[in-house]
C-alpha cells in the first residue's frame, strides 16, 4: 500500500477507493493506514466528507522508503537505464498492477516525448528485463497526449519528469 502513496509522492487516496483497488474491507485498509498515519508515514486531510491520505513528505525517512520502493520495483534501473539518455522524454509513467501496489512480474511504462530511439530504447529494456527480473513494455506516445492518457488511467504513477 505504501507504494501508491512513496513511489508517486503526490498520489492522494481515500479509504474507499483503495477498497475498491485492493478488494480488501475497508476495516482492514483503515488498520493499515491509521498504522502509517501514527507512524507519520501518512498525513490525512478532510475533503468533504472523506478523510483523504498522502505521503508525508516531511518524514525523515521519507527519501529512504521512496528509494527502497523504487529499487524493489526496479523503476530505479529502468529510470537510469532507459530514460535518461533516451531522447527528448518529458514523463514516465508505471501503469497497471504495479501502479496498484500489487506486485507482478510485468512493469507497464508509458513513455512520453519526441523524438525518442526506439532502437536505443528496446536495447536499454532488454537489458534492464535481465536486471530486475521483470518484463518491461513500453509505450511511447507524443507529450501532448499526456493529459488524455492520465483522464483513461487514474492509477498511473508518475515516476519521472522532465
Amino acid at each position: 500500500m505504501l507504494l501508491r502513496f512513496f513511489v508517486n509522492p503526490d498520489a492522494t487516496s481515500y479509504l474507499r477507493g483503495l477498497e475498491e483497488e485492493f478488494g480488501e474491507s475497508t476495516n482492514a485498509i483503515r488498520i493499515e493506514l491509521n498504522r502509517f498515519e501514527a507512524a507519520g508515514l501518512l498525513v490525512s486531510w478532510e475533503d468533504k466528507n472523506k478523510k483523504m491520505f498522502a505521503a508525508n513528505k516531511k518524514h525523515p525517512l521519507f527519501t529512504d522508503i521512496r528509494s527502497i520502493l523504487r529499487k524493489h520495483t526496479g523503476i530505479d534501473t529502468i529510470i537510469s537505464k532507459v530514460i535518461n539518455n533516451l531522447g527528448n522524454i518529458e514523463s514516465a509513467y508505471l501503469n497497471g498492477m504495479m501502479s496498484k501496489s500489487l506486485d507482478n512480474s510485468s512493469l507497464e511504462l508509458f513513455i512520453f516525448g519526441d523524438p525518442i530511439d526506439q532502437k536505443y530504447l528496446l536495447s536499454l529494456t532488454d537489458k534492464a528485463t535481465s536486471l530486475i527480473k521483470r518484463d518491461i513494455n513500453c509505450t511511447i506516445l507524443p507529450g501532448t497526449e499526456e493529459n488524455v492518457f492520465l483522464k483513461k488511467h487514474r492509477d498511473a504513477l508518475l515516476v519521472w519528469k522532465k
